[in-house]
């Protein structure tokens, strides 16, 4: 009796697996991806479909979706679902689409945001293919230089320069006649890459399969007799760096890719993962960083949803079965309801949970446990800078500039954020420069003659609170002053690497944390959203903290549920859609990944054939 008890719930087990993982048609397909069309410079056309302003009549009937907020991990969610046959609605705030993959014209000069580079977009990658599916093959992507990154540590004659350079085997070999002492912990540091990069799918299976069975893997030690992941994950970076080198460049090199986190309390796998990441090449956006979101909004528009801004989410609708229903959107003075059966939030767990709950809700245990697992990030400051003048005669270049001031990152940054507000603007230890027109081949088309830079460093929220309840553009002389003592010391530093960029200087915009919550909904004016210290990436935390939210029909997508950047955020997206549909649509991927390799294939075969005729 209880053997067939047995054999009938392991049949149900199996088959109900099957259907979670095979049994729902794919989302992606070969035939929906087209021959990329004309780039559409027309700004006015551009602005329809990333600058639609919210309205009720623009709302699709029978919403199936709702998305709150338009960054990539929102839009990646919102058009998997879209060609899932879902009717989705995404909302933004900011009066333009895209989030952190925004661009903006100011004076005739265009700026990116948040989109620097990125990497893992080479010819049917798992990357690639997705940006193919979200935009229907109209991304495209121009490959930069193979020395795609310069670091630069220590000031005046002490000051050091080393680069970085893709390349399966390029990067490795670049590295190590840099550091000719220090062969045997770049190998090292290169094999945890390897391990990394190849085992994160183990870090998603986490968050896709129940709850459950991923504490019982990892608690019953199952989970690393699998894998090393899950304990390279919850590894301290310095603690692992300094059992290779002493050598505190070398240590800079396997941090550099700053993300407002410092080496002690970040993870070894996030930062191997974010150098491998650019192993195969570093890419910009053909047109600009906007065109993700322009070609992505198309895709939901095309199966009958939309993306509109100006569209402020006040508050989540829940039922008093504690059920997600809809959203409250501020239009003037008044709130208008959307209603649909599921709600996607891409604007982080902080705002999701603390500010667009209703308050009974918030308070609940299993809310709170979710919002301790997670910490506020660090602001971003940014300078944006435009210049008269070409490239060419500027002296400027594709390369990305990293440049710290001594090779102690953990003291640095511990010691920067303990300024007062007042010594902050005079001792910045670290800073990112990147030049976006020398990066898009079309930049030149469409801003003849101009030039622009973008630096950025981190900065505390609290260093600029005293006027967070002031009006945007509009906090007074003494904030202008502050913020402009922070801009005059970068530019002045990134000067010393381009001096003839000093004189050719027409415009410069600056955002402080305060703009970066006003525009991209950036609580403290965190970019990279919720803080990727070590405690978050700890693999139980990575298993309890998913897509799937204590309040039923509400997800989580973005930055918040795997990691920062761009990549990070699309998996966010992905992983969230495949929680909504109950479908992992990574296999949809892969599959499709096997198809278009043996396409491929079969080119090169034919290719090959017609040669030897």
């Amino acid at each position: 009796m209880w053997l067939l008890i047995f054999l009938v719930w392991l049949v149900m087990w199996a088959g109900g697996t099957y259907w979670y993982l095979f049994g729902k048609p794919s989302p992606f397909s070969m035939e929906s991806v087209r021959p990329p069309g004309p780039r559409e410079f027309d700004q006015k056309k551009r602005d329809k479909v990333i600058k639609q302003g919210f309205s009720l009549d623009k709302v699709p009937q029978n919403l199936d979706v709702i998305v709150i907020g338009s960054g990539i991990g929102g839009l990646t969610a919102g058009a998997t679902l879209a060609k899932a046959g879902k009717r989705v609605l995404v909302l933004e705030q900011h009066d333009q689409a895209g989030g952190c993959c925004h661009t903006y014209i100011e004076k005739g000069f265009e700026f990116d945001v948040g989109l620097h580079y990125i990497g893992q977009v080479h010819e049917n990658s798992l990357l690639r293919i997705a940006f193919d599916q979200l935009s229907e093959g109209q991304l495209e992507f121009q490959k930069l230089k193979q020395h795609f990154d310069t670091i630069m540590i220590g000031q005046g004659e002490e000051k050091r320069e080393y680069t970085i350079f893709s390349g399966k085997s390029e990067m490795k070999a670049h590295l190590m006649k840099q550091f000719p002492d220090d062969t045997e912990a770049i190998e090292t540091f290169f094999k945890i890459m390897k391990i990394s990069a190849k085992k994160t799918h183990y870090l998603a299976t986490l968050k896709l399969i129940p709850q459950w069975v991923s504490l019982f893997l990892l608690k019953s030690g199952i989970g690393n007799l699998l894998t090393p992941v899950f304990r390279l994950s919850g590894t301290c970076a310095t603690d692992l760096v300094n059992t290779l080198t002493s050598n505190k460049d070398l240590h800079i090199i396997f941090s550099y890719l700053f993300y407002g986190v410092p080496p002690k309390d970040s993870s070894i796998l996030i930062n191997a993962l974010l150098i491998h990441h650019y192993k195969r090449g570093a890419y910009y956006p053909k047109g600009g960083a906007s065109e993700i979101a322009f070609h992505i909004i198309r895709t939901i528009q095309k199966y009958g949803g939309n993306c509109l801004v100006r569209a402020p989410v006040s508050g989540i609708l829940v039922d008093d079965k504690g059920a997600a229903y809809g959203v409250k959107v501020r239009k003037g003075q008044e709130e208008v309801e959307v209603h649909a059966p599921v709600v996607v939030s891409n604007c982080g767990i902080f705002t999701t949970f603390q500010k667009l709950l209703p308050p009974e809700i918030q308070v609940k245990k299993d809310i709170q446990e979710r919002l301790n697992m997670m910490k506020h990030g660090r602001g971003s400051f940014l300078v944006f800078s435009g210049f008269d003048g070409t490239e060419e005669e500027l002296g400027l270049e594709s390369t990305n500039f990293w440049l710290f001031k001594n090779n102690d990152m953990d003291k640095s940054m511990e010691d920067y954020f303990a300024l007062s507000k007042e010594e902050a603007p005079d001792n910045i230890p670290m800073m990112f420069i990147t030049m976006p027109s020398a990066k898009d081949p079309e930049a030149k088309i469409r801003h003849p003659g101009k030039s622009c830079m973008t630096i950025l460093t981190m900065a505390k929220y609290e260093w600029f609170e005293e006027w967070k309840d002031t009006t945007v553009r509009k906090r007074g002389d003494e904030y202008h002053n502050y913020k402009m003592r922070f801009a005059k010391n970068l530019f002045d530093w990134a000067c010393t690497l381009f001096p003839k960029i000093k004189d050719k200087l027409v415009f410069q915009d600056v955002a402080t944390p305060l703009t970066n919550n006003h525009y991209l909904g950036a609580q403290r004016g965190a970019m990279y959203s919720a803080e990727h210290n070590l405690k978050r990436f700890q693999a139980e935390t990575v298993a309890r903290n998913r897509c799937n939210t204590p309040v039923k029909n509400l997800y989580i997508s973005g930055q918040d549920v795997f990691s920062c950047g761009v990549a990070g955020a699309l998996h966010g997206g992905l992983l969230c859609a495949s929680a909504v549909l109950d479908h992992i649509v990574y296999i949809d991927l892969l599959f499709l990944k096997k198809k278009l390799k043996r396409r491929k294939a079969r080119e090169l075969a034919e290719l090959a054939k017609k040669k030897l005729q």
